[in-house]
């Protein structure tokens, strides 16, 4: 199978998750709008193609299917790709992870766009400071300690007793929350032994490793989700 990776060129932003498996598992994909410019990705948002109509990318073809969303994306990949166990159970419960996941970083994303994400930030500073210190001081430690809790039940050195999609994904979440929050996450990382070191684990995979050292893996800038911003971090 050749996947076809929708998502808009100059951000890592949620495809990023969905490049993420398919680097370390080795696939053939073409990251599309890279090669052909977002136009591509505008053709399907406009609905000129048959099947499923996605809302907003990332979305991924796989023969003659159209698939939308991040966690459904990686839930599909997740068996022909080997990034999840093979019980019911387990495949659920990644997904469960993946879903929480997301939740995070829609948190992350409103920190700095807490009004509209129509605005610039520089027209909603003064609220996105009030909005970030909350997740500094009461989201982050909530969801990093739960995800901790995850790492501790499944082994201490993965999410579901083996490599999978939801390690990657544990990966980028604290990748760029310590691009976005470096003082806050310095702050909390003593808490986070062991998602410390799956990122450092999950860094040091050898396909993920050349990945991560190439030009296809864009840098965190301050166009996409993660977003560094010294005045919504903890003071100096």
């Amino acid at each position: 199978m050749r996947y076809e990776l929708y998502y808009w060129t100059g951000i890592q932003g949620r495809g990023e998750f969905v490049r993420l498996a398919l680097e370390d598992a080795g696939a053939s994909y073409v990251d599309v709008a890279r090669e052909e410019g977002d136009d591509a990705i505008v053709r399907y948002l406009d609905g000129v193609h048959e099947g499923a109509l996605p809302f907003a990318p990332p979305f991924l073809k796989a023969g003659r299917l159209l698939i939308a969303q991040t966690a459904n994306i990686l839930q599909y990949l997740g068996p022909p790709l080997g990034l999840v166990p093979e019980s019911e159970s387990r495949r659920l419960y990644a997904h469960q992870l993946q879903l929480t996941i997301a939740d995070l970083v829609a948190e992350v994303h409103d920190s700095h766009h807490p009004i509209a994400s129509s605005l610039y930030y520089e027209d909603q500073r003064v609220e996105a400071r009030r909005r970030a210190a909350d997740l500094r001081e009461t989201r982050l430690p909530k969801y990093l300690d739960y995800f901790e809790q995850v790492l501790e039940r499944g082994g201490g050195e993965h999410a579901l007793h083996g490599h999978s999609y939801v390690d990657l994904s544990l990966f980028q979440l604290i990748s760029g929350l310590e691009y976005a929050y470096p003082r806050a996450m310095q702050r909390l990382a003593h808490k986070l032994p062991l998602l410390q070191a799956l990122k450092q684990r999950v860094a040091g995979r050898p396909r993920l490793a050349a990945y991560l050292a190439s030009p296809r893996r864009v840098p965190f800038n301050e166009n996409g989700i993660f977003r560094h911003y010294p005045e919504l971090d903890d003071p100096a």
